[in-house]
Parts: structure tokens; sequence; C-alpha cells
């Protein structure tokens, strides 16, 4: 029998796949496919004896021995890598810009909805549950495992919905690893601690996001750093309520406060600058950014007017993705790549 070639089915299903935005074809570990001008490689992790799958894509034209950066992407619910790759269109941004992707996967054992379990306590801390494991998952690249080499000053964490909730954790319980994080149609820190309080606060968001952001500070110890934070939301979400990008405004500003007392005084109420725009026929939107005292971009909003729970400016046809919004894989690259900039004239 002739032996398959894992590369050749995926590219000939593609296309059907990526216009479904469902299941893609599962590679065997360690195969590389053809993904745009680059390539992704499907890993597996062992963290705790658990085996987490993740893919891998490193940018097209970089010399292995060039450091570049690192960004940490999560899907949300219903989603898997691949299809989160494809509807964000995040490989093709990375091969422009010349930084490296993970793509962690949820096992559908640990939640049968491909949702990370944000909502619950045992996956809310440093060195347990689920944040471990990611934690572990971009160590493991930031060292011997990744295809490149990796800037361990530029490694950043992003999410959509339930990936975006997960990275807000991250981001308050890991400060030292990740230099900013993105979270689109997502929810605060501790914003639940069960099933149907994840529900309220979807609908409404959570409790005391200021006093979980002290919380967080406290529990980092002397690894408290400023993390700075992009938001992007629709104000036409009805699963994740526009109110949850306040939420997780305010907690990051409370923490960065705390972190960096000399620089961060960042109010939601006096953004440093506020702009409205509309690409072609698309979308209108509110961008407001926050500046510390150094005048260095600490935390902007992307608000888009009539979004619903989608990636705004994703593939057309992808899954949750509105083709509409002004691109948010560009918004958050350049937000990444601008308070990298940023801390690198400390």
């Amino acid at each position: 029998m002739k032996p398959i070639d894992w590369r050749e089915l995926y590219a000939s299903n593609r296309a059907v796949i990526e216009q479904a935005g469902g299941a893609p074809l599962k590679l065997p570990a360690g195969v590389g496919v053809s993904h745009g001008s680059g390539a992704w490689d499907e890993r597996a992790f062992t963290v705790a004896g658990q085996t987490r799958r993740a893919l891998v894509h490193p940018p097209a034209g970089v010399e292995p021995q060039t450091a570049v950066p690192l960004v940490c992407m999560l899907h949300g619910c219903t989603q898997d890598a691949a299809s989160f790759a494809a509807a964000t269109r995040m490989n093709e941004a990375a091969d422009r810009h010349g930084f490296a992707l993970v793509y962690p996967e949820q096992e559908r054992g640990d939640n049968p909805g491909g949702c990370w379990n944000w909502f619950l306590p045992e996956h809310q801390s440093r060195g347990a549950g689920e944040p471990a494991s990611i934690a572990a998952i971009v160590r493991e690249l930031m060292g011997t495992a990744s295809p490149g080499t990796i800037d361990t000053r530029r490694v950043f964490v992003a999410g959509l919905s339930a990936g975006g909730a997960m990275a807000a954790i991250l981001a308050a319980v890991y400060p030292d690893l990740f230099a900013a994080v993105a979270i689109h149609s997502g929810l605060s820190y501790r914003s639940a601690a069960n099933m149907r309080a994840a529900f309220t606060a979807m609908a409404r968001g959570g409790e005391d996001p200021v006093e979980h952001g002290r919380a967080a500070h406290a529990a980092s110890g002397r690894l408290a750093r400023a993390v700075p934070s992009i938001v992007v939301h629709g104000s036409a979400d009805s699963t994740v309520a526009p109110v949850n990008a306040d939420h997780v405004l305010q907690q990051s500003m409370t923490i960065n406060r705390l972190a960096a007392p000399d620089t961060c005084d960042a109010d939601i109420t006096r953004p440093t600058t506020t702009a409205r725009g509309q690409v072609g026929g698309g979308r209108a939107y509110a961008r407001c950014q926050w500046m510390d005292r150094r005048g260095a971009l600490m935390h902007e909003r992307l608000e888009v007017d009539g979004l619903g729970h989608a990636w705004s400016g994703g593939a057309p046809g992808g899954s949750y993705t509105d083709p509409r919004g002004p691109d948010a894989t560009e918004a958050i690259w350049t937000f990444f790549a601008h308070t990298a900039a940023d801390q690198r004239t400390d």
C-alpha cells in the first residue's frame, strides 16, 4: 500500500476545511504542512504527565538564528488550533512581520466544547491546571523545542472568547513570562468560579475585577510587573457582553498601577487618545489608548460598532469571524510591537 502523504492530504482538503470553519484534519505529531507562505508543525507536549497538542508556526523567510517574537494564540469554544489559525489569518501576519506562533489546543476530554476552563478555580492560579500547561508549552518553545530562536523579551499571549479569558489569567499570574496580552471578546481574571457564574459574567460581567486584580498582584510578589493590554470587543456581542471589556481594562490598569506605581497611572475614564474610523464600507470603530507617564503605550481598546461575538476582520466564512470589522490581527500585532519597542527603550 502506498504511504499516506499527509501534506498532500491536508493541502487537497484545506479549502473545504477553512470554508466550513470546522474541524481540521489531524496530522501526526511533528508533521509539517504548508500554510500560506510558511509552514506549521503539530507538536505534542507532555506537561505534568498529560499530553497536550499545539500547532507551531515559524515565520517564513527568517533565518533560524534570528531571534523572533513569539505569540501564543488561544482559541475559543468549539474551535481548535487549526480553525483558529485559519479564522484569524495570524499565520499570514506572522510571515509579514516576522514573529513565531504557537496555538495550544484544548483537549475535548477536559472540556467537551473545546473551551478553556477559565471559570474554574483550579485553572486560575500560577503553577496549576491549564495556565501551567500553556506556560510550560511556551517555555519549552523558548528553550530547545522551537524551530528557530525566540526573543524571550517579546513573548505575548492573545485569545478569543474563552481563549481571551484564559489569556487574561495568564497575564495576571505569569507577568514575568508575557510581555503583553490581547483579549478579544473575553473576560477578566477570576470573573467566575463555576459554570453558573460563568454565564452570569458573560451576560453582565463578573464581580470585583479590581479586587481580583489586586489579589493577582499580591500573589505575583517579586515577579510582579506591568503588562500592557489591548482589548477588542464588539458593541453587539450578545455572548460576552461588552461590559466585560471595561472590566478587563479596569483590572489590567489596577494591576499595572500596583506593579509600577512610578509610571502607570491609567484611568479608564481618561484615555490619552481617542479616535474613530471605518475601513472601506465595513464596520465603524472607536479606538482609545492610554499612555504611561513616560509616554509609552500601555492600554488600548478597540470597540467595533455592530460586531457580534466574532474575530474582527477575520477570514470570510471562518470560525467566529466578521470580515467587515477592522483587522484585529493587525491591530494586536501593532500593539505588541509598539509596547515591546517602548519597553526596550527603558
